[in-house]
């Protein structure tokens, strides 16, 4: 079989700051489980908490929401117990990765970053979850997760509980597979220290933050996510949608354009912004916004970057569950449609309907609606 030519449809993914089992995160579960097949496989990776004594326990909270709460949508909810290298609970131990392979939604979350970066950089399991991703698989990401897909990760107990020096780690970077890079801090807005200490920014206060941010190389995005808040990044329309209680920020550096003066008075982010050539946008509740606020994505090639037993393992199982799926648009389309939404949020419509006729000429056809573009394959 001659894989170069596949196209790849990659699913959504979902970034929490908190409350991923609240009635807010339950919102956007439901939302996203609505989309997916009939009883949708769920595949929920233990690696973050692997370290816990009650590793399997604190999993095993997060599949009873799935089956207590979204019981309408009989999901088949399967825990990875990938824990520690080195054991028979391992993340290279294929015998024990099969439910990563069916899922239609993988989710990780509670845990220590760091320890999840270790044990999967590199792992057949994170080789296993890139692949069914861009399968089109939806990858829902939490707490101490969205902090390990960093390309810098927040070392967070290290220094809140541990007292170690102000300093980052190298994270899995997922989204460097699209050409993004990509600070994600949960509990962006965190204010359970009171009027007595600040604890926002994932715990470390505005002041220690602006102190970590100087660490940082340039020309990246920080996405500060509030608590009981997701951001949903969908690859395929080019669009994010924000759902919850708070918003998201996306604090960029290297790179600056007028136009955007959000009201973050007091929150030091402008003067960040500033000193790293930079510019701050915040979005709320509900809002959308094009990927390409985020930054210049580009389509990313599995069959050309994953290890080739890695990704023909992940082709097999995909086609086995459904021979007949049709093609998505290649990635050549998917790149057009993202331009086209970046240049209908600029509101520039010679330049929208010009790419509308590009996509077209593909043999294409893009529809607007309320939760983002529609592509469709002429008939």
């Amino acid at each position: 079989m001659n894989t170069s030519s596949t196209h790849t449809v990659p699913g959504p993914i979902v970034l929490f700051g908190s409350g991923e089992t609240s009635p807010s995160g339950r919102k956007v579960f439901d939302r996203l489980l609505s989309k997916l097949p009939p009883s949708p496989r769920l595949a929920l990776l233990e690696t973050p908490a692997g370290f816990e004594l009650n590793s399997a326990r604190v999993i095993g909270r997060v599949a009873e929401f799935f089956q207590q709460r979204l019981q309408n949508y009989h999901p088949l909810v399967e825990t990875v117990p990938a824990r520690q290298r080195g054991t028979p609970f391992s993340p290279d131990a294929e015998a024990i990765l099969e439910p990563l392979l069916q899922a239609d939604l993988i989710f990780m979350g509670p845990g220590s970053p760091t320890y999840a970066v270790r044990q999967l950089r590199d792992s057949l399991a994170w080789h296993y979850i890139i692949a069914r991703h861009c399968l089109g698989a939806t990858l829902a990401l939490a707490s101490a997760a969205a902090i390990a897909i960093s390309c810098c990760a927040l070392p967070v107990y290290e220094i809140f509980k541990v007292g170690d020096d102000l300093h980052w780690k190298e994270g899995l970077n997922l989204f460097g597979l699209y050409g993004l890079q990509l600070v994600f801090v949960p509990h962006w807005n965190n204010a359970e220290g009171g009027a007595e200490l600040d604890t926002s920014r994932c715990f470390m206060g505005q002041a220690r933050f602006a102190r970590l941010m100087q660490m940082l190389p340039a020309e990246l995005t920080v996405v500060g996510l509030d608590e009981s808040t997701a951001l949903l990044i969908d690859p395929q329309n080019g669009q994010c949608h924000v759902s919850g209680l708070g918003g998201v920020t996306l604090l960029h550096t290297g790179h600056n354009h007028p136009g955007y003066a959000p009201n973050l008075a007091g929150s030091g982010l402008d003067e960040i912004a500033e000193q790293r050539n930079g510019h701050v946008h915040y979005y709320h509740n509900g809002e959308r916004f094009p990927l390409s606020e985020i930054g210049p994505f580009r389509p990313y090639h599995p069959q050309a970057n994953l290890p080739s037993a890695a990704w023909q393992r992940a082709l097999q199982a995909s086609q086995a569950e459904a021979p007949s799926a049709p093609a998505g648009p290649p990635p050549q389309v998917v790149a057009l449609v993202q331009e086209r939404q970046a240049a209908r949020q600029r509101k520039d419509w010679p330049a929208s309907d010009a790419l509308r006729q590009q996509i077209a000429a593909l043999g294409w056809d893009v529809k607007d609606t309320p939760n983002g573009p529609e592509i469709t394959q002429h008939q």
